[in-house]
């Protein structure tokens, strides 16, 4: 039987551009018209002839030029559905009514809202603070806690602070204006593991110094630690406590490398390596391998810097190596004097996507766990504890402290404050808003004047809704939120305030062995000070599996 071979409909474009080619030429000779149309239908004919032989794209070589139409709008997808499809509360990551809150109050302009809530008050998951019959009046909104009580020189924090994001993940004009915020409104700025840059030491707002596995401004050429480096960064009278990072949310146990392409003058001056050369950040330190090293480090931390409060930063992974460390400050009576918990929620420049989505224990558990392990301990008074995992509002704020926290720590509700528009560019360089890139063209757009006063307006609007919150709830400081005031919706019929939903140790418990929680129960006795290694019945099972 004889095949009929008919025209694929899929080419009409391509044979559309063609004809109107060899037809617009004619005409455009013949009657002497311009060639826009010839040339117009010309690059069409072209691109469908590309699309057609090359062999790359199978989608382009059976639909041809038409392809290149839904590659386009793949390409501006996510601009599509966050500008005209995203609803006001869907968070991904953050929503349009998170986002607008922080624009307007980073403007100093009207925060209000009309015809009550949009949020669905019924659905799962839903919380709210409660308020008291007796509201009380605060004087100021100027909220701080005392870090560090057992240092020559503690500091008084805000309990709302700009979280760690380094020189080089930021432009310079974006550490100006966060610095020169944090000056004015009198809180403090994480330097990031990238260390202190001309522009974080340039407006003179208090720093906290974060160091990670490369010790960035206190490292030898090998990448180990330089104690010579670190104090002389460390005396500096802006930086305020040192923070050694063990882990972060978004990445936890990754490590990272900054290609040396990327790697400028003002980059290597501030991080102490050379011109042009890779980055990197190992996934572990070297000045330490054990729980009791890395408290011996700590201390070491804290001499050198003239006693000013030194901690750590974590993201909870395995119960068990948290717990080491816990029983290393029990064995040796070495302290940090803070520690903040990163959620697994929390953003960063580039990541994989399974760290990003799959990896870090999320802010509520990782912070109950901190805190229960210190009360069950007692030693949650010698400790202070930050936190930071998308705080953006009071109402962020305040559920935090509830659970345990001391302050809270925020990153990318400082960059919107910034201007960021969640754009979603920051890996590639081209952050449209100046903020995160080092591309001088689009980050010299950035006034520092006018960001540097955003960033003020951002954290006294917050603490300001903060302190409202904390009137209407009848306290007077939010040292006083506790579990009791946070309610959360477990069901269509069901509340609880988290005092009933979530496991609170008492003092001395953990050590008493009377916790009744699982994670206690099966890791806590298992752990040792001197080894992050998983307990043996943990390697017993690893092995079974291996046979």
């Amino acid at each position: 039987m004889e095949k009929t071979t008919t025209f694929p409909v899929r080419y009409s474009a391509y044979a559309i551009s063609i004809a109107g080619f060899v037809v617009s030429t004619a005409l455009s000779l013949h009657f002497e018209a311009g060639y826009i149309v010839p040339c117009l239908f010309g690059a069409l004919a072209l691109l469908g002839t590309y699309d057609v032989l090359q062999r790359k794209h199978t989608i382009s070589r059976n639909y041809p030029i038409v392809a290149h139409i839904r590659y386009l709008f793949e390409s501006i997808g996510p601009e599509i559905r966050q500008y005209f499809i995203q609803s006001d509360n869907d968070e991904q990551p953050f929503s349009r009514e998170q986002r607008t809150i922080i624009y307007q109050r980073s403007k100093d302009i009207l925060d209000k809202r009309p015809f009550g809530s949009l949020l669905k008050i019924y659905d799962e998951g839903f919380e709210w603070i409660n308020h008291s019959l007796q509201p009380t009046k605060i004087p100021d909104s100027n909220f701080r806690v005392q870090i560090g009580s057992r240092c020559a020189k503690p500091y008084s924090a805000s309990v709302f602070n700009i979280s760690a994001m380094s020189f080089g993940s930021l432009s310079a004009n974006a550490i100006l204006s966060l610095n020169t915020g944090a000056k004015m409104g009198g809180f403090y700025h994480d330097t990031g593991e990238g260390s202190i840059s001309r522009y974080h030491r340039q407006p003179g707002g208090d720093l906290v110094w974060e160091i990670g596995s490369g010790y960035f401004g206190c490292r030898n050429k090998d990448g180990s630690f330089n104690p010579e480096k670190f104090t002389k960064n460390a005396t500096l009278d802006q930086v305020k406590m040192i923070e050694v990072k063990l882990s972060q949310g978004a990445k936890p146990g990754h490590g990272g490398i900054l290609p040396g392409a990327k790697v400028t003058p003002e980059i290597a001056e501030a991080r102490g390596v050379s011109v042009g050369e890779d980055c990197i950040s190992p996934a572990q330190h070297s000045a330490f391998s054990t729980p009791i090293e890395m408290l011996e480090f700590l201390d070491r931390l804290r001499v050198l810097s003239g006693g000013k409060p030194v901690g750590f930063k974590l993201a909870i992974g395995h119960p068990w190596e948290w717990f080491a460390i816990v029983k290393a400050m029990l064995e040796t009576g070495r302290k940090p004097d803070f520690i903040v918990v990163d959620g697994g929620e929390g953003g960063t420049g580039a990541a994989p996507l399974e760290f990003i989505n799959r990896i870090g224990t999320p802010l509520t558990e990782a912070l109950l766990l901190v805190h229960n392990t210190l009360v069950g301990t007692n030693l949650r008074e010698d400790i202070s504890i930050g936190a930071a995992g998308k705080v953006t509002s009071a109402f962020n704020i305040a559920r935090t402290l509830a659970l345990g926290a001391d302050w809270c720590n925020a990153a990318r509700g400082y960059m919107f404050s910034l201007g960021c528009i969640q754009a979603l560019n920051c890996h590639t360089g081209r952050c449209p808003s100046g903020v995160a890139t080092q591309d001088p063209r689009r980050s010299r757009k950035l006034d520092v004047e006018d960001k540097s006063k955003r960033v003020y307006n951002f954290h006294k609007n917050t603490l300001e809704a903060l302190q409202n919150l904390l009137e209407a709830s009848g306290l007077r400081h939010p040292s006083e939120l506790g579990p009791e005031h946070i309610v959360r919706r477990v069901s269509k019929t069901e509340v609880h305030s988290y005092i009933n939903l979530f496991p609170f140790l008492a003092p001395g418990a953990l050590l008493e062995g009377k916790t009744g929680y699982a994670v206690f129960d099966k890791y806590w006795s298992e752990s040792k000070a001197d080894s992050f290694d998983p307990p043996k019945f943990i390697q017993q099972l690893r092995e079974t599996k291996l046979r």
